[in-house]
Order: structure tokens, then C-alpha cells, then sequence
């Protein structure tokens, strides 16, 4: 889906620069830097609260950083997957994922990309008819299928028992097509199964 597109894009190199960002006296981020090259797999490793959702916020242009910067890519340039759903409650999973594609989608295509990793029985109900891994699944397929040079997923297998969390990493790996990746995660397996590169927050930090 949008191969041509991707290809022609490519791979998002994203640099962090001394980049603070407090809430009053509470400092969040303070002189965090590290790149991103282009075509790698991290997982960003901290814990909740630590200030992964106001980096990513940041990174999105959602919230402007008191100092520092981070180039290499514009908010447009990012697939972004939340850690809730935001999803449109009466659509469909098939609806959901075909409103952040360019253009007329091509529904036949979106329905290969989501029975991937969902029943294909379910992939034409309301997602509100959904239960919460479902959901979770139809957020992913739609941060996969947009077309970007960066892909962003912040905590995306909360909630997934073992066996649907492995179906949803190869699902991933399968359908990344060469995007940079930055997975929030608690887990060491999910790092493992990624490969991916580890990112403690607390040691980019500067002070």
C-alpha cells in the first residue's frame, strides 16, 4: 500500500539537540539527545511518567520545545500510533484505516493489511462493537498504512496476550517497508523480538 510513495520517500534520520521541555518547575525533558538513522528499530525503555508521551508530543509538533531542536523530519513525515485508540467509533475497521490513506484507497487492500492480524469477519463492524486488543490491532494497521518516513508507536501492545503480541511484532516487521521505527515499550521481549536498538530516556538526558 503506497509502496511507491514510501519508496520515494524513504527513511526518516531524526536528530535530538539538547531538547528541554518543562511543565512549570517539573522538568520533563532536559538536554535530551540522540539520533535516529534512518531505516533503524528502537525501543525507547522507561517508566511511565519518566516523559515518553511529552517527547513524542514534541516530536509531533503538538507541544514546542522550550530549547533544543529535532530535525530530520516534519510532523507530516510521522505516523503516529497513541497510546489510546482515537479511532472513529462508528466506522468500521476497514473505514478506520482508509481515512488516513491519500487519495481513494483501495478497500480490497486495506482488508489484506488488516486480516493480517484480525478476524476477517470483524474487519466490516463498528469499532466500537470491538473488544480492546481488536482495537488496539486496527490503531496499528492504521499507523502502519500511512504513508510516512517515520513511524511512531507509543505503548502498541498493551493489552495483548503472548501469542497476538508475536502475530503483531511479525505483522510490524512485515509491514514496515525500511520506515526509521520508535516503539515506547516496558517490555525487554518486545525489544528482543523487534531487534531493536534500546533507548534508556534517562541516559539521553543531559542535565
Amino acid at each position: 500500500m503506497a509502496n511507491a510513495e514510501l519508496a520515494q520517500r524513504g527513511a526518516a534520520k531524526v536528530c535530538f539537540d539538547g531538547v528541554c521541555k518543562s511543565y512549570g518547575v517539573n522538568r520533563v525533558l532536559r538536554g535530551l539527545n540522540f539520533t535516529l538513522e534512518a531505516g533503524g528499530v528502537y525501543c525507547l525503555m522507561a517508566p511511565s511518567g519518566s516523559g515518553k508521551t511529552t517527547l513524542f508530543r514534541v516530536l509531533l509538533g503538538l507541544e514546542s520545545c522550550d530549547a533544543g531542536s529535532i530535525t530530520g523530519v516534519s510532523s507530516g513525515d510521522i505516523s503516529m500510533m497513541f497510546q489510546e485508540d482515537r479511532l472513529c467509533e462508528a466506522l468500521s475497521a476497514i473505514e478506520n484505516v482508509a481515512l488516513v490513506l491519500p487519495g481513494r484507497a483501495s478497500r480490497t487492500k486495506v482488508r489484506g493489511l488488516l486480516s493480517q492480524i484480525l478476524p476477517a469477519a470483524c474487519l466490516d463492524q463498528p469499532v466500537m462493537e470491538l473488544s480492546g486488543g481488536m482495537r488496539r490491532r486496527v490503531s496499528l494497521a492504521r499507523a502502519v498504512a500511512y504513508p510516512s518516513t517515520l513511524l511512531v508507536l507509543d505503548e502498541p501492545f498493551t493489552g495483548l496476550d503472548a501469542q497476538t503480541r508475536r502475530q503483531v511484532i511479525d505483522f510490524l516487521l512485515a509491514n514496515r517497508r525500511g520506515r526509521t521505527l520508535l516503539v515506547a515499550t516496558h517490555g525487554e521481549r518486545d525489544a528482543e523480538l523487534l531487534a531493536a536498538r534500546r533507548l534508556d530516556l534517562a541516559e539521553l538526558q543531559g542535565e
